[in-house]
């Protein structure tokens, strides 16, 4: 089964198996994917408010610098934010995940 996780606060991802709309949803859903092999990650680093992306980018980290990385086939930051999408992209390709910066998918109000 293909997992394909999605952290954004608007967007909708049809392909995704699940999307968690907070930085607090976001740390919980990849907690909840530890042990599982993640096929694609996508993340917003805008996600409302003063909410960013930063708390789960930081459990990436911790998770490589401890010698236990996640999973993840690739992750692709499509924020709209340019400043904040290549801080994530170099934060995690610092810990050697696969990263890819794409531009961010229309948002949906459905």
């Amino acid at each position: 089964m293909t997992v394909i996780l999605a952290i954004d606060d608007l967007r909708a991802f049809p392909r995704a198996s699940r999307i968690a709309r907070t930085s607090q949803e976001g740390v919980q859903l990849l907690e909840e994917h530890r042990a599982c092999e993640i096929d694609e990650l996508w993340l917003d680093h805008d996600l409302g408010g003063e909410d960013s992306i930063m708390p789960v980018v930081i459990l990436l980290e911790r998770a490589a610098f401890d010698g236990h990385p996640f999973t993840i086939g690739t992750v692709y930051v499509h924020s709209a934010n340019p400043i904040g999408a290549e801080t994530v992209v170099r934060a995690l390709k610092r810990w050697n995940y696969r990263v890819r910066q794409v531009t961010a998918p229309a948002s949906t109000n459905s």
